[in-house]
């Protein structure tokens, strides 16, 4: 859905803008350019001021070239006049050396304009991307959102410069070559003009197929930038099992795609180069036989003749990019929508308008009450759903896989919203305290563990804004990690690599678990936090997480019951329901679904054993 800000208050401005852009952008477009330029030409006025000032004098020098060529003629050709001769060559000079510097600060304005528009929008995008709850992650991969990020936001620029150098820069060169055409050859001037419009009437039939074709274009080389990233992540899995070429086809199949849409729309464009050609072929050699025989036959001089015929071939460029202008609008606005579409996009979870810290009293407890949630309509995932983790305590999940567990986990984290009842932490309703707090009294370890692109201690020091080394340093040696970093090449300036990739996995689940104590969080998160470590490592870390837990509400999930056999509380779920709780002691003095998985799993090993 377009949403619509008009432009300034400025009645003039807005009925020219408007009387200019229906004649180059359809209907549908409009609205969405009104909205570009609004939240745009505010900010960079100052350098598009100074770029206009540079253009009209372009337009201004542009004219004059044509204009003088009268008095050059005359001068050479009836009176010979040397002296004026002189006079009018450093006039030529100086025309085009004004000429050429103000070019030169036209380009470098709007390019410093341009380059902080993308800045800006590229900004603005992110910070959206970044509110967005994780619905919206799944619904949108990496791949699409990094084409938004980088080509949409260049479209905007080249919308923006599109329009200000088509209105002002080729408009007013136009109009003064025009005017300098009328005032030389009037009559001549009219004949030329019948044949312009039937070249804007081509160049609207082939604005009609770039729409399609562009948006086209733009999901193809998403594709492209989605193989590359599945590439990188995935070649362990690619090498494994032998799928190079399986790759390999796919992007060459992505490749082609844009490969051809590309030559399509540059056929497109390009064809407003013959049609241009050949109208203006036509008229200026229409032109030149009535010119001949004017000149022969009246009592026009040579010079008039050249200013003329110099100010029309002068005028066929701006003509040019004028009848071309619709057609790169067109593919530029079609970046300019899919950007909209992201900053458009509503914000599931939103702080509330007076949100509050989490209370101090009550240590960490968080309370499911009457809890309903679905990821799709009509298939509820929980249903009055009540749990209790209770401050201090450790609480495990478990369960088969889609029971809900890391829905839970999800959900305590506020990365989604419950459908109906409340969660509450200390007593306060998740969806009234403020995001910076309830993140600051979380810490998370999740079985996919994730590290960014930098070295060992600025992965570790993102845990607690502030932590001074010694601290970072602790955190590492009560998770087990100090020594393995200190055996690296560069210690803790060593770089971890692209999510890790210089890491083991059981290294980078320890960083992890180091940088959830360095957080120091009231509540703590833990998703199969030792999954990827090896039994001796494991054996330690479990020993630094005894530390880590105690008096912390910690929530845990498990699909190994040995890691969780000291949980205060251990909630077995299926299909969203809880089907027991308790201590493991109680759980196991009964037959119940956690002593049946407790058999299949715990009791061949001690058998082995």
């Amino acid at each position: 859905m377009e949403q619509r800000i008009p432009m300034p208050r400025t009645s003039v401005f807005k009925r020219l803008l408007d009387r200019v852009l229906a004649r180059f952008i359809p209907m549908a477009n409009r609205s969405l350019l009104y909205r570009l330029l609004s939240e745009n030409l505010r900010a960079q006025a100052p350098w598009y001021a100074l770029a206009t000032v540079a253009m009209l004098i372009v337009a201004a020098m542009t004219s004059m070239s044509a204009w003088i060529m009268k008095d050059i003629v005359n001068e050479t050709v009836v009176s010979k006049d040397m002296q004026r001769m002189f006079f009018l060559a450093g006039g030529v000079a100086t025309i085009f050396i004004v000429k050429g510097i103000a070019t030169y600060f036209q380009i470098v304005i709007l390019s410093k304009a341009g380059n902080n528009i993308i800045a800006v929008t590229q900004k603005r995008i992110f910070d959206r991307i970044l509110r967005q709850d994780l619905n919206f992650f799944i619904k949108h991969p990496s791949s699409d959102l990094v084409m938004r990020l980088t080509n949409n936001a260049q479209a905007a620029r080249s919308v923006m410069d599109l329009v200000l150098t088509s209105a002002v820069r080729d408009l007013f060169s136009l109009i003064g070559l025009l005017v300098v055409m009328f005032i030389q050859q009037p009559i001549l001037s009219l004949v030329t003009l019948i044949l312009g419009p039937a070249a804007f009437l081509g160049v609207r039939y082939l604005t009609k197929k770039v729409r399609d074709i562009m948006r086209q274009e733009l999901t193809a080389v998403t594709k492209i930038i989605e193989g590359v990233q599945e590439a990188s992540t995935g070649v362990r899995i690619i090498k494994a099992f032998g799928l190079e070429e399986h790759m390999r086809e796919r992007m060459n199949q992505s490749v082609t795609q844009v490969e051809h849409r590309a030559n399509s729309i540059a056929r497109l464009s390009a064809a407003t180069s013959p049609i241009m050609e050949t109208l203006s072929g036509l008229a200026i050699a229409g032109v030149i036989a009535l010119s001949g025989l004017w000149v022969v036959g009246g009592d026009k001089t040579p010079g008039e003749l050249m200013s003329f015929i110099t100010a029309l071939l002068l005028a066929y460029e701006p003509a040019k990019r004028l009848a071309r202008m619709r057609i790169n609008l067109e593919a530029a606005m079609v970046g300019v929508r899919m950007m909209y579409e992201i900053k458009d996009h509503p914000i599931q979870l939103t702080e509330a308008e007076n949100a509050r810290p989490i209370p101090e009293e009550g240590g960490g407890e968080i309370v499911f009450e009457d809890v309903g949630f679905s990821y799709a309509p009509d298939k509820p995932l929980f249903e009055n759903l009540n749990l209790v983790f209770s401050a201090g305590k450790t609480t495990a999940l478990v369960g088969a896989s889609g029971g809900g567990k890391s829905t839970i986990i999800n959900l305590v984290m506020r990365m989604f919203d419950p459908d109906e009842g409340s969660i509450k932490v200390n007593g306060l309703d998740l969806r009234q305290v403020s995001f910076a707090s309830l993140r600051a009294h979380m810490s998370y370890v999740g079985q996919d563990t994730f590290l960014f692109n930098g070295t060992v201690r600025d992965n570790l020091a993102l845990g607690r804004e502030g932590a001074t080394e010694e601290e970072i340093v602790q955190a590492a040696k009560d998770a087990h990690a100090h020594d393995f970093i200190m055996n690296m090449p560069q210690g803790y300036d060593s770089p971890v690599g692209e999510n890790g990739g210089n890491l083991s996995g059981g290294q980078k689940q320890r960083l992890a678990i180091a940088r959830a104590m360095l957080r120091d969080a009231d509540i703590l998160i833990l998703d199969e936090a030792t999954s990827a470590l090896d039994s001796y490592a494991e054996s330690l870390v479990q020993d630094a997480l005894k530390r880590l837990t105690k008096d912390r509400t910690t929530i845990v999930i498990a699909h190994r019951l040995a890691t969780i056999t000291s949980a205060d509380n251990i909630v077995v779920l299926e299909n969203g329901k809880i089907l027991e709780q308790g201590p493991q002691r109680e759980l196991l003095a009964h037959d119940g679904p956690y002593r049946r998985l407790y058999e299949l799993q715990i009791l061949p090993q001690l058998e082995e054993a």
